[in-house]
């Protein structure tokens, strides 16, 4: 049986090691530890197969520590989802209950609230959920701030790293699975209006760089 602490470390360093090697710098920072205990932890992991470590080089994932992860991410993503859409968490509690349910669900409770869900592909934010054989989708990544005006484009996720962002664009309707117009965009990163339905909304660029959207066909396309 593996800490919680070592899971974590796993399933953070799988989330910051989309662009290569993860320094002990990135990853104390994430886990809001101290660098030192980072650096004892990676003596650890590296010790048990789960990370390869070089000095100066950062720390990457092994096949078996990827493993980890990804299941811990599953149990996550499918308690998120429960807890969401069944139970009514609020954004914040969601995320927070599901932290610490992550570590502690059996293989056969997980099946059963898979099954209850009907087999959801992505959580209440969009993040795709690993499969059983630890298979995952490349989560989106194009953000609206991108989208040009006059295109209308499909919520695919949004971030959940604050979940008062999470509850404002829930507020303004701005969730997974929403279809949006485009409609104007000011220069120099300014504001962008969106027809949601038929109702028009301004969000700030920043915003826009938190939602990952699928753009439609051009109507000539």
């Amino acid at each position: 049986m593996l800490s919680q602490s070592v899971e974590d470390y796993l399933k953070t360093i799988y989330k910051l090691q989309d662009e290569g090697a993860v320094s002990t710098t990135d990853l104390a920072r994430a886990l809001d530890v101290s660098s030192a205990s980072v650096t004892n932890m990676v003596k650890r992991l590296a010790q048990l197969g789960l990370v390869s470590h070089q000095s100066y080089r950062g720390v990457t994932l092994t096949e078996a520590g990827e493993k980890i992860a990804l299941e811990i991410i599953r149990h996550h993503r499918l308690l998120e989802t429960y807890l969401k859409e069944v139970l009514g968490y609020s954004w914040d509690k969601m995320h927070e209950e599901a932290e610490h349910l992550e570590h502690h669900i059996s293989e056969e409770f997980e099946d059963k609230i898979e099954a209850m869900l009907g087999y959801p592909t992505h959580d209440p934010h969009g993040d795709p959920i690993p499969t059983r054989d630890g298979q995952i989708e490349p989560p989106a990544d194009n953000p609206l701030a991108s989208a040009d005006a006059g295109r209308t484009v499909i919520i695919q996720r949004v971030s959940d790293a604050d979940p008062h962002l999470l509850q404002y664009l829930e507020s303004i309707g701005l969730m997974p699975r929403t279809r949006v117009h485009v409609l104007s965009k000011a220069p120099f990163n300014g504001p962008i209006t969106l027809r949601i339905e038929d109702r028009n909304q301004v969000v700030g660029y920043e915003i826009a760089q938190h939602i990952y959207v699928a753009t439609e066909p051009a109507p000539d396309a």
